[in-house]
């Protein structure tokens, strides 16, 4: 494991936990801050509705999403849901759970572990004294039944590592008689209906649960594991199971008899690993658990008051369930270090198909920024996992684009059949704000020294590789790479690259084109849009502010200077060149003359240069006349990314009219920047009134639609999550 390391000092653990914490090498145990003492606090229950029972092993619906919300922590590759009340054939255990097939999310089971108690040979009846409970809570899933006669059960699901979640079942006496009871277990594999995935999963009884080992399957678009992934269950004390094709039996060894008054806790640990060796690790890591159990829940527990005090400090009482729903949403989705993701991240969703086994560079920046709330190492290590895939000089596939951080990085890469992965472009340069961020919560120089050269590099990349003109303006563009084989091609990878990908202004049909860029000794470097954006000339200069912040902060002050006289340069530029005027808009302009390219419409990219602060005072009043008028930027769920005035504008078409929280937020930090205070607040009281399911249970989605508030695309998506923090607060 590559874990990420808190930013601050843990809190002593319990004797217990320390000895826990030696046993598994330090992995997987992480109190909260020392200043995180227990007290009362909200129950934020239920903050997402994560009830559900798959009925087919495929997650997806028709547009790959998957209709249940699930839960996982601590960058765990599987997760489950609770049931729902009046499923009788789900009581007893957890919905799934749902695992990553390196790429993919597939259901394993409807519930994997479905516990069983009897008497005298007889089922008890799990409902007998009414209809269960079951609740989330943060950082753990919760059941409750009274089976009458003063007999009670719960059961508690937590993940105590970064491939182990804590089963926990407690039986309980309160009657006035002894009871002697017997317990098991069972479960079915949900199998892939298509071969050759059909045939991956396979049951196997263990001395002490059961296993499903998994056959070798590289499926590139579905399916794909190496035949050495494994799920296992190994429950703490004795048990016997038997195998019976698909399905499976597992029996406590002997009964177990309760006093009045006495209760007695099954435990067992359910695992999901990838290779032979994290299985070894991991064998030994639950072991740990099994024998402080009650540590690693403490711990757990701690752990997840921290991560809430974090998201809801300084929100209004009344935002904070919005703002514990954005941290569920965060921490499901991060993922740890595994195959070619050498450090945890928070990958888009686990709830869409192609958003779950990788990272992509401007949604981690953006994560990060938000994850820095309630965990700063972890909002380090996302940023570390893009800039490991960062193109050196010493490249043999692409070196002349050394500095470029790439668009996507998956489990796997193409040298093993990643399909996922792309080197064609990169994406917008937000990582120097990404890293200042999160350096104001963590302090961490060490953290700054670290990614200040990179930094850098991907700067000096821009500018080499994006600039065709040299006029110090670049274009969004694309790599030279087997996949960019026409203008077409080429043109699509840079829309990609501005990361909003089919926006008005980059149609083909509306006269977007691409030009080559070559170095002076005729070397191919890759390609421009035949445009320059005012929203990359616009982040490149707040990188190069930010950049001279980080040069102060580590000691550097002669680069500070440098890098501040870049900026000023590049600001000026933008205010010069991109605003128009006549239209009272920040355009991109043809790079052939300069000519603003009104006819595309309006799009949101043109509030980017208030965020950044390159607009005057003058041209910030007029785009906030813009930003302000219901039939522009202001409508229902305010800031869609393509004005409601343009001919292009459609509500529900990805990047041509949808609501989008990251552009929200900047739009607002716009506002706010050049005083407009009222406008933000009153435009961000409309964005989360108006977006429907928000102020629910809910998932946070991709975008929304602008005039009616209805989610559209990926639910649980997770640079929604992130950015709402700071919009919830008001601190844009």
């Amino acid at each position: 494991m590559t874990a990420h390391q808190p930013a601050r000092r843990p809190a002593r653990p319990t004797r217990a936990a320390l000895a826990a914490l030696l046993l598994i090498g330090g992995a997987g145990l992480a109190a909260p801050p020392a200043s995180a003492a227990p007290r009362p606090a909200p129950d934020y229950a239920d903050v997402l509705d994560l009830h559900g029972t798959p009925k087919a092993a495929l997650p997806g619906d028709a547009e790959d999403n998957n209709a249940i919300s699930t839960f996982s922590d601590r960058g765990a590759w599987h997760s489950y849901a609770l049931p729902k009340v009046g499923d009788r054939a789900a009581y007893g255990g957890f919905s799934g759970p749902l695992y990553i097939a390196q790429e993919y999310p597939w259901w394993l089971s409807k519930s994997f572990s479905r516990m069983r108690l009897s008497e005298g040979g007889r089922t008890l009846d799990l409902a007998a004294g009414g209809a269960p409970r079951f609740t989330s809570k943060p950082g753990r899933l919760l059941q409750s039944y009274d089976l009458g006669r003063g007999l009670t059960l719960t059961l508690e699901l937590r993940f105590a590592t970064n491939r182990t979640a804590l089963v926990r079942a407690e039986v309980r006496n309160s009657g006035s008689a002894a009871r002697t009871l017997g317990a098991d277990w069972s479960g079915s594999l949900l199998r892939p209906k298509e071969a050759p995935m059909h045939d991956a999963p396979a049951l196997k009884a263990t001395g002490h649960g059961v296993g499903v080992d998994f056959a070798k399957v590289r499926e590139k678009w579905d399916y794909l594991t190496d035949g050495t992934e494994r799920f296992e269950v190994t429950h703490k004390d004795p048990v016997r199971t038997t195998v019976d094709g698909d399905e499976y039996r597992t029996e406590a060894a002997s009964p177990v008899t309760l006093a009045p008054g006495a209760a007695h806790r099954f435990d067992w640990t359910e695992s999901y690993t990838f290779t032979d060796a994290e299985r070894t690790r991991e064998a030994r890591r639950a072991r740990a658990v099994l024998a402080a159990p009650q540590a690693y829940a403490t711990a757990g527990d701690a752990r997840w008051r921290g991560y809430v005090a974090g998201v809801t400090r300084g929100v209004p009482a009344e935002r904070r369930r919005t703002a514990v729903k954005s941290l569920e949403t965060l921490v499901t989705n991060w993922r740890s270090a595994a195959g070619q993701i050498k450090h945890d991240g928070v990958t888009p969703s686990i709830s869409y198909k192609w958003f779950t086994g990788g990272l992509w560079a401007w949604d981690s920046w953006k994560q990060a920024v938000g994850t820095a709330r309630f965990d700063p190492g972890l909002a380090e290590s996302q940023i570390r996992s893009m800039f490991d895939w960062q193109i050196t000089e010493g490249s043999k596939t692409r070196p002349q684009d050394a500095g470029m951080v790439p668009d996507a990085v998956f489990y796997n890469d193409p040298s093993r059949g990643g399909g996922n992965w792309n080197e064609r472009n990169s994406k917008p340069p937000m990582a120097s704000w990404s890293v200042w961020e999160v350096f104001e919560k963590s302090g961490d120089r060490s953290f700054l020294r670290e990614l200040y050269p990179k930094l850098a590099a991907y700067q000096a990349w821009w500018y080499r590789n994006r600039d065709h003109d040299h006029d110090g303006l670049a274009e969004y563009g694309a790599t030279v790479d087997p996949a960019n084989d026409s203008t077409e091609e080429r043109r699509l990878a840079a829309a990609w690259e501005s990361g909003l990908d089919n926006a008005p202004r980059f149609d083909a049909k509306l006269g977007t084109s691409v030009v080559a860029n070559r170095a002076a000794d005729g070397t191919l470097l890759g390609y421009s849009l035949d445009q320059e954006s005012v929203d990359l000339n616009a982040y490149l200069a707040q990188d190069q502010a930010y950049l001279a912040r980080i040069a102060d902060a580590i000691g550097r002050p002669g680069e500070a200077a440098k890098w501040r006289k870049k900026a000023d340069a590049t600001n000026a530029a933008v205010r010069a060149k991109f605003y128009d005027p006549a239209d009272g808009w920040f355009h991109d302009i043809a790079l052939k003359d300069g000519a603003p390219l009104t006819d595309r419409g309006r799009g949101i990219e043109g509030a980017v240069p208030l965020w950044t602060g390159a607009a005057t005072k003058g041209q910030a009043a007029r785009v906030r006349q813009r930003l302000t008028d219901p039939g522009e930027f202001a409508t229902h769920v305010p800031f869609p990314t393509v004005s409601k005035a343009s001919p292009y504008f459609d509500s529900t078409a990805y990047w041509r009219g949808p609501v989008w929280f990251d552009h929200a937020y900047i739009a607002l930090s716009g506002l706010r920047r050049y005083g407009y205070t009222k406008d933000a607040d009153d435009l961000t009281g409309k964005l989360l009134a108006h977006s429907k399911g928000l102020t629910g249970d809910r998932p946070i989605q991709e975008n929304y639609d602008p005039l009616t508030g209805a989610p559209l695309n990926s639910p649980n998506f997770s640079w929604s999550a992130s950015l709402l923090l700071p919009i919830l607060s008001g601190e844009q």
